[in-house]
């Protein structure tokens, strides 16, 4: 007997629920084996060019999301990037953010453009499981601050129309130089740009040792604890009443006049006088108490890079290795802190080095920024009230924080660029 052979048409394939975007995928084996155990075949892989024209066409109805794999070498490509997930935005396709390397203000400004998500890569366990699941509750807000949305409590009339980068300086340690690295940086930021220079400001939120206003011979005004006290009254005038000028570019926030509790102020009122600065300047850099408390996690949050102080010292690396812990055990985002070390070795100092090296990968962190050793300088440009580009402008110390100010600078506009 002959059996019957039965004949059926072959099933119908899954549908393509989610694609991958980048340059190269082979760059990115970790997201390839994460998007196949979680999918199964229903993806696909895009590049970046594809991805500009798929997105548009009706067989990009199906996706659910897109995951954008992202690195240093993507930089200069932020505007098609931008432009990639904002057509995803328009169609209702989510977008996660893979990021290797990625510099913290192109991170924040593909952030700010739409991105649902960010994941870090290489992908920690069940990190990319976590963010798909994260997107089927959209009204579970990830960790990162959106200064176009309004900050809880914020007064109505900031005025400026600016949306500035927050750049907090924490000091890890005592007299690790939290202050001389604010001060300076704010100064390199507001003369970044000799013909469309910056409006910077910088806040001295240290209210019991702050000495920003030493360190630029600045007054302290009485206005500043009258801003402090009531917050909720606010506006944009008597905000500016209370800064004072620094040879007519910096705008400062001076510590108050005595020696006040930092709970004088509560989460909500710090972040009024940061959204209030957020709108009315380009950059806003904050000189921090080394003491951790309850409003530090606010200006983590509304941080778009968050720099970190530390010195090549036992207690400076028990000082790191508390903060990481503190903040992981909370669920705050530790990414944003960006690891300076201060007094860092010199060149040719090869047995400090391995130091420096062994410090980072004992407490699993990447030391980005290092700056020289700064000597009598420092001490004598902080006495005379000046910056070290007016006393010395040729120091080592002061180009390395000229050339991190001009990086700070040159990402900023090119994503604005990117934006426009």
């Amino acid at each position: 007997m002959t059996a019957a052979v039965l004949q059926s048409d072959p099933p119908e394939p899954a549908p393509v629920v989610a694609c991958t975007v980048s340059r190269d995928v082979a760059e990115f084996e970790l997201l390839i084996e994460d998007m196949e155990a979680e999918l199964g075949e229903a993806w696909g892989d895009l590049t970046l060019e594809d991805a500009v024209i798929f997105l548009t066409q009706p067989e990009a109805e199906s996706l659910k999301f897109i995951a954008i794999a992202v690195n240093e070498e993507d930089e200069g490509d932020l505007a098609r990037i931008s432009g990639i997930i904002s057509t995803a935005r328009e169609r209702g396709i989510r977008v996660i953010l893979i990021a290797e390397e990625l510099s913290p203000i192109a991170l924040h400004q593909l952030l700010r453009q739409g991105a649902a998500d960010f994941v870090p890569y290489p992908l920690p366990e069940g990190a990319l499981h976590e963010a798909i699941e994260r997107l089927s509750h959209p009204a579970t807000p990830i960790p990162e601050y959106h200064p176009d949305t309004p900050a809880p409590n914020a007064p109505r009339t900031q005025g400026g129309g600016h949306d500035g980068v927050v750049l907090p300086v924490h000091g890890l340690a005592g007299g690790a130089g939290a202050t001389t690295f604010a001060v300076n940086l704010a100064w390199e930021l507001a003369n970044i740009d000799k013909k469309a220079p910056p409006k910077v400001c910088l806040l001295d939120l240290d209210f019991q040792y702050g000495s920003a206003s030493t360190y630029l011979d600045l007054p302290r005004r009485e206005a500043v604890f009258e801003l402090l006290n009531d917050t909720a009254r606010m506006d944009a005038e008597s905000f500016r009443q209370a800064l004072v000028t620094f040879n007519d570019r910096l705008s400062v926030l001076t510590a108050p006049a005595d020696m006040l509790p930092l709970d004088l102020v509560g989460p909500e009122d710090v972040t009024r006088i940061i959204a209030m600065a957020q709108a009315n300047f380009d950059f806003v850099v904050i000189d921090m108490p080394t003491t951790v408390i309850a409003w530090t996690e606010t200006v983590l949050n509304m941080a778009h890079v968050y720099f970190a102080l530390l010195e090549l010292d036992m207690r400076s690396a028990q000082n790191a290795l508390r903060m990481i812990r503190a903040l992981r055990a909370e669920g705050l985002p530790a990414e944003k802190l960006r690891y300076v070390l201060n007094r860092a070795p010199g060149f040719t100092d090869l047995t400090s080095k391995g130091r420096v090296r062994r410090l980072a990968e004992s407490l699993d962190i990447s030391i980005e920024v290092q700056l020289p050793e700064g000597g009598k300088t420092v001490t004598q440009a902080n006495d005379h009230g000046l910056p070290l580009a007016e006393t010395a402008a040729k120091a080592p110390l002061r180009k390395e924080i000229q050339k991190l100010a001009k990086s700070i600078h040159d990402l900023n506009r090119a994503a604005e660029t990117a934006r426009a």
